[in-house]
């Protein structure tokens, strides 16, 4: 099953104002959504879920890049609960091993998000360079 070259888009455009709000620093990242947890938590959750879910797009199916992608979805569909259960609260306020424990978890799975990202938007530039060398 293939997506959409529109549903791509939108979770690129998704993925691309989810990181803008947090690397601008905007105001609104510390308001508490219904039950507390503040907009940051969500949007960096919902930035790493649309990113693998653009490169999932973005990949043939039964390939390798096609699991590594749904692997970092998976991955990014689990780093806020893992999160949370590991911060003890939906602040993600850390102290002592945890918090290691935790940037080591975060780290790993912006790599692999951005990793299967990075490759798969590649691979579709290499992919369009070829047909477009290739003769009619």
């Amino acid at each position: 099953m293939t997506m959409s070259k529109s549903t791509i888009v939108l979770l690129t455009l998704v993925t691309v104002g989810a990181m803008f709000s947090l690397v601008s620093g905007a105001f609104y990242l510390e308001v508490p959504l219904p039950g507390g947890l503040p907009i940051g938590n969500a949007l960096v959750a919902i930035g790493l879920c649309s990113a693998a879910g653009a490169a999932i797009g973005l990949s043939q199916p039964g390939t390798l890049l096609r699991r590594v992608s749904t692997a970092s979805f998976v991955a990014a569909l689990a780093w806020l609960p893992v999160s949370v259960a590991l911060a003890g609260n939906l602040a993600l306020n850390f102290s002592g091993p945890q918090g290691i424990l935790w940037i080591g978890l975060s780290l790993s799975t912006v790599v692999a998000v951005l990793g299967s990202l990075v490759w798969a938007l590649i691979r579709c530039l290499l992919e369009g360079a070829v047909r477009e060398g290739s003769p009619p």
